[in-house]
């Protein structure tokens, strides 16, 4: 249950970057309803996987989702480039987080 609750938050921390780009600074007062709703619901969700998984765990897991997800929602809804150093920095973020999942 704490680690589907990580990945749920991990999932919402995608919706609210996402929510911050549309929102435009926040002035488009739904969106900006929906992206702090959804920043809020990635925080408890995170904060409850935290009662089992560990700090250093749980955090890398949550920013890396978030990060990846993101990154890819940019390149294919917003345009943005992707070019093979960002692939390569994408997958030692995950390696990185993988290698810290192997130590604990």
């Amino acid at each position: 249950m704490y680690w589907t609750a990580l990945i749920l938050a991990g999932l919402f921390e995608i919706i609210w970057a996402v929510g911050l780009k549309l929102s435009n600074g926040l002035s488009k007062p739904l969106t900006s309803s929906f992206t702090v709703i959804a920043l809020v619901v990635s925080f408890c969700l995170l904060a409850y996987s935290m009662k089992q998984l560990p700090l250093s765990i749980a955090y890398a897991i949550w920013v890396a989702i978030g990060l990846c997800g993101s990154a890819i929602v940019g390149v294919i809804y917003f345009g943005e480039s992707f070019t093979l150093l960002k692939c390569i920095s994408l997958c030692l973020i995950v390696l990185g987080v993988i290698g810290l999942k192997l130590s604990s």
